[in-house]
């Protein structure tokens, strides 16, 4: 069983990670016209509005204690309305790009909190933001895989006319257990994980933490 110490280490850059992500979304559809997030209470940084307690906390927590190689998880989604945005097929661009492209802002934010811990001399803090790099940067990068109902599919749906979007959309219901799937085949550790720390090793390196 972990301690509270590394609970923290954990749970604080996770929590703000998905948080930020989600209302990212809302965000930006609000500015591109739609409101839904808005009206339901959930264009917030209050992480409980957007924990799902099985995606966020149960899948999570299992993995981890039972030693997965990954982490797997999920917030609840911001609702947006496409046909509500003043450019449906360019904004949903925007508004599907806002969550991926907030977590590599938090990873370089993380950057600058290892830097200020390292004067301060503070481990606990200094773990905590190098875990709150790594979490961002493979929330980013895997968010952004086209696969429905992934960011990154949001991004394929827009650019294809629209009969192809339509068929493309259809495989939302089945995204789940074909993520999973693809997940225990190995795409983290050869698609994501390779990603993330080139990444990983470049903001590092522009930090002079190696």
């Amino acid at each position: 069983m972990p301690d509270f110490q590394t609970l923290l280490i954990y749970t604080i850059p996770l929590i703000f990670a998905i948080t930020v992500h989600e209302f990212a979304h809302g965000w930006v559809a609000n500015q591109y016209g739609d409101a839904t997030a808005k009206m339901l209470g959930r264009l917030t940084l209050n992480p409980i509005k957007h924990i799902d307690p099985i995606g966020t906390i149960l899948v999570p927590a299992i993995l981890y204690f039972t030693g997965s190689p990954f982490l797997f998880g999920w917030a609840k989604p911001v609702p947006i309305n496409f046909n509500a945005l003043k450019s449906p097929k360019k904004d949903m661009i925007l508004v599907a790009l806002a969550g991926p492209v907030s977590n590599f802002i938090m990873a370089l934010l993380w950057l600058l909190v290892i830097l200020f811990a390292l004067n301060l001399q503070s481990q606990l803090l200094i773990d905590m933001a190098y875990f709150g790099i790594a979490i961002n940067l493979i929330l980013g990068v895997f968010n952004l895989l086209p696969l429905p109902p992934l960011d990154g599919s949001r991004v394929v749906s827009a650019l294809l006319p629209n009969h192809l979007a339509y068929e493309y959309n259809k495989l939302e219901r089945y995204g789940l257990f074909i993520l999973v799937g693809l997940l225990f085949l190995g795409v983290f550790e050869r698609v994501i994980l390779p990603i993330v720390q080139i990444l990983n090793h470049t903001m590092l390196s522009l930090g002079g933490l190696i």
